[in-house]
């Protein structure tokens, strides 16, 4: 049995799992979609359809109240959990009509910013020490109805922000203010952040590496958020490679 699939079943008893492929270089034209070179695919459209499984998942198929605010944590460094939020956020803003904010809460390594290509001078951080609204804090994006609420400049004392009252006053007028919190966390098997926040959520999606995550440490942070009643919504396997004409996955 492959760590991979002894991984995921063992998770799946609490929760459905959502594979993305491991992405390919962009076609220089332009075009996306499956290029065959070799044996080789451009495998982003089938990382699009699995995120619009999950996003379909979490937000559109639930029987229960739909979650409006979610974690997004890796179970470690690396794992692809920042590039997640935002594939998650691109596709939600394309299947539902409300407003959609993504918060950059990992202090330890702030990516959001980078990878919308945009600066991270002023955010979260201006928002706890500051006063004034919070939408003064947050910044359009290019994504249609969205917006990002950066880190921010980072201080001696910016860890301990994180389980503060001002944090979550702040989380309750993000809720009020738009109808979707999309968040990033710094990883769950070294830092306690994503525990403090995942508490002033609806739940948490888990970001997993193929080839990478060991099954004793997903197990470990999965008690871990057990006993701190966070609910695990979902989990992601990233950057899983397929070593099979992407014709013939489909037909597994």
């Amino acid at each position: 049995m492959s760590k991979n699939f002894e991984l995921m079943q063992n998770l799946s008893r609490d929760f459905e799992e959502t594979s993305i492929p491991r992405p390919r270089p962009v076609i220089p034209n332009g075009h996306e979609g499956l290029r065959r070179t070799g044996t080789r695919f451009d495998l982003s459209q089938m990382a699009r359809e699995e995120t619009l499984r999950l996003v379909q998942r979490l937000f559109l198929q639930q029987a229960q109240k739909t979650p409006r605010a979610i974690l997004f944590a890796g179970i470690e460094q690396g794992t692809g959990c920042s590039q997640i939020c935002l594939l998650v956020a691109e596709t939600l803003r394309s299947a539902v009509s409300g407003s959609i904010c993504l918060v950059d809460a990992n202090f330890r390594s702030p990516s959001l910013p980078r990878l919308l290509g945009t600066a991270n001078g002023y955010g979260l951080t201006n928002a706890l020490l500051e006063d004034g609204p919070v939408q003064a804090f947050v910044r359009p994006l290019h994504i249609a109805n969205a917006w990002l609420l950066s880190c921010g400049s980072l201080g001696p004392g910016s860890l301990d922000l994180l389980n503060s009252q001002r944090m979550k006053g702040r989380f309750d007028e993000l809720r009020a203010q738009f109808d979707y919190l999309l968040i990033d966390a710094p990883s769950l098997s070294r830092y306690a952040d994503a525990t403090a926040l995942g508490r002033l959520t609806d739940g948490l999606v888990l970001v997993l590496e193929a080839n990478s995550t060991r099954k004793e440490t997903a197990l470990n942070v999965m008690e871990n958020l057990r006993a701190a009643q966070i609910p695990v919504l979902g989990a992601v396997l990233n950057k899983r490679t397929f070593p099979i004409p992407e014709s013939l996955y489909r037909r597994l």
